[in-house]
Parts: structure tokens; sequence; C-alpha cells
């Protein structure tokens, strides 16, 4: 089976083509910023720029510039967002596209463009099934004790909890950390920090806690994103701004985060940069940040009784080893040390904690894109 997985942001159109019979990768690229004229995009070694209208174009160019012109992809997988009540992977249709829509204002940066390439992929390869691999199935064994909000009980029956997210990248460092300590029955603390982030809790390969709540807004500080925030600020901040509910919220999802703080960029290799050269918003913005995770990797050893494993995984947790070692200064309490010199390691897995380090510190380069790859093809096999 010939699977193309794609990852959608509103600008944006990432793919990876999996063969899943040994799971080879046949092919990847992306196309950034759709809707401009100066749009990019890289198939294997093969650039081009120019015009690219919507998502329709993009995976027009994108098909167009495959290595394997007569290459014939059996199904289509989506890294899909949020789902409300549908979770785990099903086969998209009209039902499924429906319920991403309903969930449009509460997902925006997220549902609207998945549905636009779903619709998008339908009308090119009619024939080719869909698969929709929703980021919350992972962490429905989380006990319901940590995912219902203090609320009226009718905002709960109403569906408004804690989903969590992220749940490809998260259930493959489950997978491979089982794979690389030989175990099955690690307590994991896996911190996914980059563009967006979060943090999970895992439990014998499962997820038992997550630091995201009912949307992608929340949790962690991300990059233009604000995160965990309290909502009567609102009643502050609107009429000192004069803004509407809408725009407050707008401002939010777009000019928060590292960029909101620093005033830089939301590109944590720019704040960090900034930082270095002394500019204190900058500095604050990593602060803020480093706190952050901090803050859950400590509710989440006191949640598994400790840990065996901590895994720094996206953009940001694979790459940038000072951020790392800010993350684990004084957590001698926990067992956990890192190693000053295994931690200069950028992208690929490795330890990095000290040898006297009760706790396993390791970089493991995420693979949602495989994860979803494998679940495209459960479901059709399931479904013949």
């Amino acid at each position: 089976m010939i699977v193309l997985v794609s990852n959608i942001g509103s600008t944006s159109f990432k793919f990876r083509v999996f063969d899943m019979r040994d799971e080879r990768e046949l092919a990847r690229g992306g196309v950034e910023r759709i809707g401009k004229d100066d749009a990019a995009v890289k198939v294997g070694g093969k650039t081009w720029s120019g015009r690219i209208a919507d998502h329709g174009a993009a995976i027009d160019q994108a098909l167009r510039m495959l290595p394997d012109p007569n290459l014939r992809l059996d199904a289509i997988g989506f890294k899909a967002v949020h789902g409300g009540p549908i979770s785990g992977a099903v086969r998209v249709d009209e039902k499924v596209i429906a319920t991403m829509t309903e969930f449009f204002d509460i997902a925006p940066a997220h549902n609207p463009p998945y549905v636009a390439a779903m619709k998008a992929f339908a009308a090119r390869l009619p024939d080719v099934p869909q698969v929709a691999a929703f980021e919350t199935a992972f962490h429905q064994t989380i006990p319901t004790s940590r995912t219902t909000y203090a609320v009226p009980w009718a905002w709960t029956q109403a569906g408004v909890r804690r989903y969590g997210f992220h749940g490809a990248s998260h259930r493959y460092i489950a997978v491979r950390s089982a794979e690389l300590l030989g175990r099955n029955d690690l307590r994991v603390i896996s911190c996914h920090v980059g563009g967006s982030s979060s943090i999970c809790a895992i439990q014998d390969g499962k997820s038992v806690a997550n630091s995201f709540g009912t949307t992608p807004q929340s949790g962690l500080p991300h990059n233009n994103r604000v995160g965990d925030f309290d909502p009567y600020a609102l009643l502050k901040a609107m009429p000192a701004f004069q803004m509407t509910f809408e725009q407050a919220l707008a401002e939010m999802a777009r000019s928060g985060g590292l960029l909101g703080i620093s005033g830089v960029s939301n590109d944590h290799r720019d704040v960090e940069k900034a930082a270095a050269e002394g500019n204190e918003r900058a500095r604050l913005a990593d602060a803020v940040l480093v706190e952050a995770v901090r803050h859950y990797v400590g509710a989440y050893l006191a949640i598994l009784n400790g840990a065996d494993l901590l895994v720094f995984t996206g953009g940001i947790g694979e790459n940038a080893a000072e951020f790392r070692a800010k993350v684990c200064r004084d957590m001698d309490y926990a067992g956990i040390r890192i190693d000053p010199q295994r931690n200069r390691v950028r992208g690929h897995e490795a330890t990095i904690s000290a040898d006297d380090s009760k706790v396993r510190i390791m970089t493991i380069p995420t693979n949602e894109e495989l994860i979803v790859a494998r679940q495209t093809r459960d479901v059709l096999t399931r479904n013949g």
C-alpha cells in the first residue's frame, strides 16, 4: 500500500509518501506561502517558485513534481487535529468533514485548511480513500479526573473538556522509547517543543496526561499562541485596547506566545539569538517557555511517581541544547541530570543524561507522518 501523509497548515502543505510493505519513504516535499505570488515548492531535490492560489493548487504542483510520475497512491492520510466527538483514525466521509467544520471556531488555525485539503484531494483523486488520524486519539486513555474542567456540568456534557493534541508525535515517542529501551512498562515524559508545544505523561505506552486543553491554543506558550491563560483577563484587555471578543481571540492566536513576549519573532532561534545579544524581552520569552515546560515536567513526575525517561522532541526540543539544559537544571531531586557534552546534539537520537542520572534523558526526532501512515493502513485494511 502506497500512502501519502498530508500535514496541513494555514499557508503550508507538507507531505511524505510511504510504501507500507516495508515502511520505506518514497518521497517527501512541501509548499510554503500558499496564497502568495512567491510560494515555494520543494519535492525531493526539485524546487519551484511562483503563484500558488490555494491548497488545491499546492497539491497539483506537488503531485506534478513527484520523483516517479507514474506513482499510484492507494491512500491519503491526514494528521487531523480536532474532530470533537470523533476520535481515533477514521475514513473521511461527509460526516467527518461536517464535524470538523463545526469545530472551525475552536481550531481556526488547523481545521479549515485540513477540510480544504480533504476536498481538494477528493476532487483530484476521487478514487483514492482518505483517512483522518485525529491528534486527540492517543489521549483517550487519560483518566477523566485529568480531562474534566471545574465548569458547570452542562458544559462538560456539551464537550468542554481537555482533549489533548500532538497525539501522533507522543504516540511515536511512546513506541520508539519502548523499542530503544526494550521495555513496555516505561514511565516517559515526552516534551514536544516547537512552533506548537505540549508535554505528555506516558505510562506503559499510554497517554495519562497532556498539557493541551479543549483547543490547540492552550497549554504551553507556542510560537504565537498564548497557551494557558485566565479568560477573565479579557475583562481588562478588551476595554483597554478597544477590542471585541472576536478580535481578542484573534490576537491571542496570532500575536501571543514567543512573538507576543519578545516582540522579535515567533521563531525560537531568532528569540535565542536576540536574547544572547542582550534583548531583555527575548530573554523573558525564552524564560517563560522554559518555566512552563518545567512546570508540566514537575507535575507529571508526580503523576507518574517519577520517570524512567525524559524525551525532548519537536523543532526546539530536538535542536536547542541550551534550552534543554535550562529545563533540566536543579532537578537533582528527581534524579534528572543532563551531561553538558552529550547535550551538544542536534536533530538525531541520542542519550544526553549524565552517567549518574537516575532518569535517562534523550533527544528523539519525532515521526508523526509514519504513525499516521500506519493508522491509515490499519483503517483501510480493517475496513476492506
